[in-house]
């Protein structure tokens, strides 16, 4: 035998071990599939829709009981808050269309504040009676530009920029 040569099977010999190709694939295949299948069946929808106050309460049967974000200016003078169970309530508008929000929660972000026309994103479920249930409140902060104009025009901040934080002593 030359080194050029190398022993084989034959073109007769059937071959050994291992799995067709194909069959790897199909296989690969199937479980991808089943797991696509297996994540949009659940309960728990994976998908959130992301929309506006208006689009939201033009069609409100048509989002009723979806994981929805929706996104809205707080109406002023409407936040009110229970402390027993804890729960906050208030209403986002966008033109003349208005939604009331549930957030049954203790705490909301810093910059969540009544007086300030912000915009607000909600995270949560539409109800059957048009209230939005939120598990998630997100206040759009205003630009230092935009609270600048703000602060110009007599509006007060949310927080104050000059104040020491607790425990924060002079040096």
């Amino acid at each position: 035998m030359t080194s050029e040569q190398r022993p084989g099977p034959s073109p007769d010999s059937p071959k050994r071990g291992g799995i067709p190709g194909a069959v790897k694939v199909a296989v690969v295949f199937v479980v991808l599939v089943g797991a696509a299948a297996w994540l949009l069946s659940g309960s728990d929808n994976p998908f959130v829709y992301s929309k506006l106050v208006d689009e939201v309460m033009n069609q409100p049967d048509s989002f009723e009981g979806r994981r929805l974000r929706v996104e809205g200016e707080l109406r002023q003078g409407s936040i009110q808050f229970r402390e027993s169970p804890c729960e906050w309530r208030f209403v986002l508008y966008k033109e003349d269309k208005e939604m009331p929000v549930r957030f049954p929660q203790c705490v909301v972000p810093d910059t969540f504040r009544d007086g300030m026309g912000i915009q607000v994103t909600v995270q949560g479920e539409l109800g059957d009676d048009g209230v939005f249930l939120a598990n998630q409140v997100i206040p759009r902060c205003p630009s230092k530009y935009e609270m600048q104009q703000r602060l110009e025009a007599g509006e007060e901040m949310p927080y104050d920029p000059n104040a020491k934080l607790p425990g924060a002593g002079e040096s």
